[in-house]
């Protein structure tokens, strides 16, 4: 008799659930495509109590997720508590210790302490997966690992938190301020208990660091992702990019330049008829471009229940197939340290400003611009607000540096009344 791989789930929270709902309700399916029979032996959860509508009767519990982790009867830790560090960083670490395979959704985790949890787990020659930590449902760790390994990945990026996009969807399709649209997510259970882990970029950059160890060979550096949040875009833009044929999307970029590794996080332009142009709502998409293979847009659900722990399952597969991959794709002690540097490509950029209304104002914003060797494509001047004389510019192609020297010197002005905002126009 083929002996079961079994699992100790810990985190019977949406995701957990979900996993156990299909490990009993796909059983015979799984055993086929799989070498073995798969099995829950034990779980962890922060109360044994709370009715989780699956049957979890015959299924041993432990209180402490270390001890989970540790059981003999154990052989893959499923880890869907969440956190950077605490409980789910402690019971990680001693069930690759104990030669376990770990599955994880664990994007924070990840992003913190990747490098070292990739030698812990080859050094004892076990499996650390994440699928489900990138995208949700999508399997995008799986295209870039596996599919697209005779690559040479020259840039990634997407839209990989869908509150985001769900709020910039509605400010554009139902004219809501940033603060409705906000409220209205929070009131939808869209937003994270710390919504700025959402609005702030951060849970999204949390993905970025993963995709980029992963398609570039380089250590997790999530302290080097450079991060802006939606909270600085206003209706007014939102209106304005559709005029010009543009949406904003709080958009990744990961790209290996001269200069070193670009990790950035932050709202863009993108063409209306792209493919990030057209996603609505929640839901996530990563572009992939190679080499070879040109460029490849995977599109999907990037959070809930089945999205989630379909990918979850999909892990804990591979491990029953006997497949044992390095993992961020190659061997973690091959991977470099890359030097963090901001985009060096050029790009036509979006720039609002608010001018005090005065003479020789324009004059000056042409002489930071010419100074700076940046040109006007397009230049719109709207309705006076009280002193103020709102401008949108959008430039022809020009560096990042170049952009940075035009608002400084704006700034150095004192023409401008509020912060200059400056928005990446990125083509596909």
């Amino acid at each position: 008799m083929i002996r079961p791989l079994r699992l100790g789930i810990a985190g019977l929270g949406t995701v957990g659930t979900g996993v156990v709902n299909i490990i009993r309700n796909h059983a015979g399916m799984l055993q086929l495509r799989g070498t073995c029979p798969v099995g829950i032996s034990a779980v962890s959860a922060r109360s044994k109590s709370r009715n989780r509508g699956v049957d979890l009767s015959g299924t041993a519990w432990e209180d402490d997720p270390v001890a989970l982790a540790t059981r003999d009867d154990v052989d893959v830790f499923v880890e869907l508590m969440g956190g950077a560090d605490g409980p789910a960083l402690a019971a990680t670490k001693a069930a690759l210790a104990a030669g376990k395979h770990v599955v994880t959704a664990n994007k924070a985790m990840l992003a913190h302490h990747g490098q070292t949890l990739a030698e812990a787990a080859e050094s004892a020659s076990v499996n650390l997966r994440f699928e489900a930590a990138v995208a949700g449902g999508i399997p995008v760790i799986k295209v870039l690992a596996e599919g697209l390994v005779g690559n040479r990945i020259t840039r990634i990026m997407g839209v990989m938190n869908g509150t985001c996009n769900y709020i910039l969807t509605r400010m554009e399709t139902a004219g809501l301020p940033y603060e409705e649209a906000f409220a209205e997510a929070g009131a939808l259970g869209f937003l994270e208990a710390d919504p700025n882990l959402d609005v702030g970029g951060i849970d999204a950059a949390h993905k970025l660091v993963l995709l980029a160890a992963v398609g570039f060979g380089t250590r997790v550096d999530f302290a080097s992702a450079e991060l802006q949040g939606i909270g600085t875009i206003s209706i007014e833009d939102i209106e304005t990019a559709a005029e010009l044929g543009y949406r904003i999307k709080l958009l990744g970029v990961a790209a290996m330049g001269d200069a070193g590794l670009e990790q950035t996080m932050m709202p863009a332009l993108v063409p209306c008829n792209s493919p990030l142009g057209r996603l609505e709502g929640g839901t996530n998409m990563v572009v992939i471009e190679g080499d070879s293979v040109g460029q490849v847009v995977l599109r999907g659900a990037g959070a809930g229940q089945g999205p989630t722990a379909s990918a979850v399952v999909g892990d804990v597969m591979d491990i029953a197939r006997g497949i044992r991959l390095p993992v961020f794709g190659q061997a973690a002690a091959s991977l470099v340290k890359a030097e963090p540097a901001r985009s060096s490509a050029r790009s036509a950029w979006y720039i609002r400003l608010a001018l005090r209304d005065r003479a020789g104002t324009l004059a000056r914003l042409a002489g930071a611009l010419s100074e700076a060797g940046v040109s006007i494509d397009r230049l719109r001047q709207k309705a006076h607000a009280n002193d103020s004389a709102p401008v949108v510019i959008v430039t022809h192609p020009a560096r990042r540096t170049r952009i940075d020297a035009v608002l400084e010197a704006i700034s150095a002005t004192g023409d401008a009344t509020t912060p200059p905002i400056a928005l990446r126009i990125v083509e596909m």
